[in-house]
């Protein structure tokens, strides 16, 4: 069986803020804009009213990792998430080295935009990670 692309969508209020807050926080970049247009500004504002800022892309500049679609909905987030995404920033690392690289990516995108919620300290099972919410209160992992 060929393996299949992957796209990991966000239902988000304010879709370019997420998705710039992402591109970020991951060294993403917007796709190449449409045919026809220089920008994506420019392809947005030639859009219906109703569908200006409707969505946003941020993809993998390096064609590796999933393509990130961001679509407006109406209605506010008001539950915890049942899918997030983890940002590996402390992999392979242990104890006090690990805890000081996630607090150095913490405080990264924190400047982004980025909450703090809780730090989750290493138990038997599993190392040190720090949950946080982007920009919309998405939640991930600094793991």
């Amino acid at each position: 069986m060929t393996a299949m692309e992957v796209q990991i969508t966000f239902d988000c209020a304010e879709p370019r803020t997420v998705a710039k807050f992402w591109q970020a926080a991951l060294g993403y970049a917007d796709p190449p804009a449409p045919e026809g247009y220089p920008t994506w500004d420019e392809f947005d504002a030639a859009q219906p009213e109703e569908r200006r800022g409707a969505a946003w892309v941020a993809q993998d500049p390096e064609g590796s990792g999933p393509r990130l679609y961001f679509q407006r909905v109406p209605e506010p987030k008001t539950v915890k998430n049942r899918l997030h995404l983890d940002i590996r920033a402390g992999a392979g690392l242990t104890g006090a080295e690990r805890l000081a690289a996630l607090e150095a990516e913490a405080g990264r995108l924190e400047a982004l935009g980025a909450r703090r919620v809780r730090l989750m300290l290493a138990g038997e099972e599993n190392e040190s990670c720090l949950v946080m919410q982007d920009v919309e209160g998405n939640e991930f992992c600094l793991d």
